[in-house]
């Protein structure tokens, strides 16, 4: 499994174009666009679209908060959740899950520490994605850089349905075939995409890998 988040290097019609071009060498990838742009990505490409971030409120008396339900009805299929970006408390985790649980959103929650997968093992989310964020956008992998830390955090994962994929720092094809080896079963990655003249090599690699 391979997910990429466009943060917000590309909006609009440059991101539909990015999708696209993802499409092409990438089938299988998961995007994660930002929500002004859901309906639009979702409606020309046969990706499966992610959010970048989703909040635990309901409809109604909630102004600026990205519901589970406009994700779902722009025909999106879960959400990126707890990004290093875009930290929320424990509290709000176990809110979102159990509002993303009631319609069906699936979730893939980023974690920075093993303390904090050991508590998100406990939600049973659809994936945990474990990335450190002094090594996002600086080329160095998490793979390299914290091979035994990515060990340790799919040993937490062994006995459960959750989803194990490590991010940060993930560049290249080698990238992520450590992380595979590893024991990750796929890869969270932007700026290797999103922020890249030329994605096409990392995307032509990690479609044979992850």
């Amino acid at each position: 499994m391979i997910i990429i988040n466009l943060k917000n290097y590309k909006m609009g019609v440059a991101a539909l174009d990015l999708v696209q071009k993802i499409g092409l060498y990438c089938g299988r990838a998961i995007v994660a666009v930002s929500a002004a742009d859901l309906k639009d990505v979702v409606k020309n490409t046969n990706l499966q679209i992610f959010a970048q971030h989703v909040d635990f409120h309901e409809p109604g008396r909630s102004t600026g908060y990205v519901l589970p339900e406009s994700i779902i009805e722009a025909g999106a299929v879960g959400s990126l959740l707890n990004h290093s970006e875009h930290r929320i408390t424990m509290t709000n985790i176990r809110k979102t899950v159990k509002r993303c649980g009631e319609v069906g959103l699936k979730l893939v929650i980023c974690a920075g520490t093993l303390r904090q997968v050991q508590q998100l093992k406990k939600l049973n989310p659809f994936a945990i994605a474990f990335e450190d964020k002094k090594l996002i956008a600086t080329g160095k992998s998490i793979t390299s850089y914290k091979a035994n830390e990515v060990k340790k955090f799919v040993e937490l994962l062994k006995d459960t349905d959750i989803i194990p994929l490590c991010g940060a720092g993930i560049t290249s094809g080698e990238d992520v075939a450590a992380a595979m080896l590893l024991g990750c079963k796929g890869v969270l990655v932007a700026s290797a995409v999103a922020n890249s003249q030329r994605p096409e090599q990392f995307l032509k690699d990690a479609e044979g890998l992850a």
